[in-house]
C-alpha cells in the first residue's frame, strides 16, 4: 500500500501536468495579434473547431467539453517522452518546436497502427460503417500525406475517396468497426491534425468496405471542387458555425415567420439538383445546380435574392457550407451568413425526425441513407412516390434516375428518352473517345438557374 505522503506528490504532479496540457492546447488555438481583423471577426482571439472565441472563459469551456481526450492524449505523450528522456512536442508543432504558425504546420508522421492483435476477420468484416469527415488545414506536403493516406487505408482494409490538398483532406471510407475505429485513433493523434480534428468531425453512418468500388486517394488543388483558387476565397472567412441545436432553433423560428410572411431569412440548400430532390430541409431555397463548381455562378447570378439576408446554408456533412459561405460572404450583400456545422449528418443524429424531410443522398454505392419514413420525390415516369437513385440503364450515361419497380418492369430504366431509345451504343471505341453524359436532360439543364423567392417556396415549410 503506497503511503499517503508519497501518494500525494504524485497526484500533484498529474494535476499539474493536466493544467499545464489545458494552458498549451488553449494558447496553441490563439489568434497571432496581427492577424486578427474585422474581415476575420474583430476581437477573435482564439479559435478551435472552426469557431471563434472572444473570451477566456468561452475557449476554456469548449476545450473542456470537446478535447477532454486530446488532452488525456497529450498528458500521456509527454509523460513518454519525459520518461525516454525526450522534450515534449508543443500543440501544434514538431518536438522542440514552438507552437504557432511562425514554424509552419507539423511535420507528418509516416506510423500506421499496430493490428499484429487483429484476426483478419476483425479488419476486413463487411458488417462496418462509412466515416465521413473533412479537415482544413496548412499541408506543406500533401504528396507526402497522400501517400501514408494511401499506405493506411491499405493498411486498415479500407475503400473509399480522399482528396488531399495544401489547404487539408476530405475523405469518405468504409471498413469494418475495428478497421474504421483505428482510423479515428491514427488521425486523431497525427501531429498534422491532432490539434485540429476531434471525434465529432467523423460522421459515420452503418455500411463498409463493399459501399466503395476501390481506394482513391489523390492530391488536388481544393478538397472540395468549387472550382475558384483557394487562395481567393479561403475557408478562413466562412460564416458562422451553428450546432444542430442551434440550427434547428433557427430553422423552426425561420418557418414560423415564413408562413407569416415575415421572414427575412434565407435557407439555402448547397448540395447539387439530385441531392435535395429526395431529401430536404423544409421551406429551403435548393439551387437547380448539377455541380457544386456552379456554386459561385449561382450566387452571383442571383445576388438580389440574397441582398440583406440572413442565411442559414446546409450541406451534407459541412464541407461544401465552408467555402460556400466564404464566397457569398465575399459578395458583401447579406446580413449574416451562418451553416450547419457537420452538414445534415450531425444535424440527423440528433433530430431524425426534426425539420429534414426525405432521404440523405451520399456519394458511394448506398446512395442514400435514411432517418424518417417520409419520401419527397417522385418516379421520373409514372410520378409515384419514389426516392431510390439508380444509374441509367445506358453504358455511357452517368446519371442517376429515380423509376419505381413497376415502371422497371416495363423497361423505363433510362434518364431521358434519347436514353431510352438509343442506349448510347459505343461507335468509336478505336478512336479512344468517351461519350459521358451526352443525353437529353443534361443539354437541357440550364448551368445556372435563375431563382426568385416564391411562395411556392415558403409553402413548403407549412404543414
Amino acid at each position: 500500500m503506497v503511503p499517503a505522503e508519497a501518494g500525494e506528490p504524485g497526484r500533484k504532479q498529474r494535476a499539474l501536468a493536466r493544467r499545464k496540457a489545458f494552458s498549451m492546447f488553449v494558447k496553441a488555438k490563439e489568434v497571432p495579434a496581427a492577424s486578427r481583423c474585422p474581415g476575420s471577426g474583430e476581437g477573435v482571439r482564439w479559435r478551435c473547431c472552426r469557431q471563434a472565441f472572444e473570451e477566456l472563459p468561452g475557449i476554456h469551456r469548449h476545450v473542456a467539453l470537446h478535447h477532454a481526450g486530446d488532452l488525456g492524449r497529450q498528458d500521456g505523450l509527454e509523460a513518454r517522452q519525459e520518461r525516454l528522456g525526450a522534450r515534449p512536442a508543443q500543440p501544434g508543432g514538431s518536438p522542440g518546436q514552438p507552437s504557432g504558425h511562425a514554424g509552419g504546420s507539423p511535420e507528418l508522421s509516416w506510423a500506421l497502427p499496430d493490428t499484429s492483435h487483429i484476426s483478419h476477420e476483425d479488419l476486413t468484416s463487411k458488417v462496418g460503417e462509412v466515416l465521413l469527415y473533412y479537415c482544413y488545414c496548412e499541408v506543406k506536403d500533401p504528396e507526402k500525406l497522400c501517400a501514408w493516406q494511401k499506405a493506411l487505408c491499405q493498411h486498415l482494409h479500407l475503400t473509399g475517396k480522399i482528396r488531399v490538398a495544401s489547404e487539408g483532406i476530405n475523405g469518405t471510407v468504409g471498413g469494418s468497426k475495428v478497421a474504421t475505429s483505428l482510423y479515428i485513433e491514427v488521425m486523431l493523434s497525427q501531429p498534422l491534425f491532432k490539434n485540429i480534428l476531434c471525434q465529432e468531425d467523423f460522421k459515420s453512418s452503418a455500411g463498409g468496405a463493399n459501399c466503395f468500388p476501390d481506394l482513391r486517394v489523390g492530391v488536388f488543388k481544393e478538397i472540395v471542387p468549387m472550382g475558384i483558387d483557394p487562395k481567393i476565397v479561403s475557408y478562413k472567412e466562412t460564416g458562422i458555425h451553428l450546432s444542430p441545436q442551434e440550427f434547428h432553433k433557427e430553422v423552426e423560428q425561420y418557418l414560423s415567420q415564413a408562413s407569416q410572411g415575415q421572414s427575412d431569412t434565407i435557407l439555402l440548400d448547397c448540395r447539387n439538383f439530385y441531392e435535395s430532390k429526395i431529401g430536404q430541409f423544409q421551406g429551403c431555397l435548393a439551387p437547380d445546380i448539377r455541380k457544386f463548381s456552379y456554386f459561385p455562378s449561382y450566387i452571383d447570378e442571383n445576388l438580389e435574392v440574397f441582398k440583406d439576408k440572413r442565411v442559414l446554408m446546409y450541406c451534407t456533412g459541412g464541407i461544401r457550407c465552408e467555402r460556400g459561405s466564404a464566397y457569398l460572404r465575399s459578395k458583401a450583400v447579406c446580413r449574416e451568413v451562418y451553416q450547419l456545422k457537420g452538414g445534415i449528418h450531425k444535424y440527423l443524429e440528433e433530430f431524425p425526425d426534426g425539420f429534414y424531410r426525405g432521404k440523405l443522398f451520399v456519394f458511394d454505392d448506398r446512395y442514400a441513407i435514411c432517418s424518417n419514413e417520409d419520401i419527397i420525390s417522385a418516379c421520373r415516369y409514372c410520378g409515384a412516390l419514389w426516392d431510390q437513385y439508380k444509374l441509367c440503364s445506358s453504358q455511357h450515361c452517368r446519371q442517376l434516375v429515380l423509376t419505381c419497380p413497376s415502371c422497371c418492369n416495363k423497361g423505363l430504366t433510362a434518364c431521358c428518352s434519347v436514353c431510352q431509345e438509343k442506349e448510347l451504343k459505343v461507335t468509336s471505341k478505336a478512336s479512344g473517345q468517351t461519350l459521358k453524359e451526352e443525353c437529353e436532360c443534361t443539354k437541357r439543364r440550364p448551368r445556372v438557374p435563375i431563382e426568385r423567392v416564391s411562395q411556392r417556396m415558403l409553402d413548403t415549410g407549412k404543414d
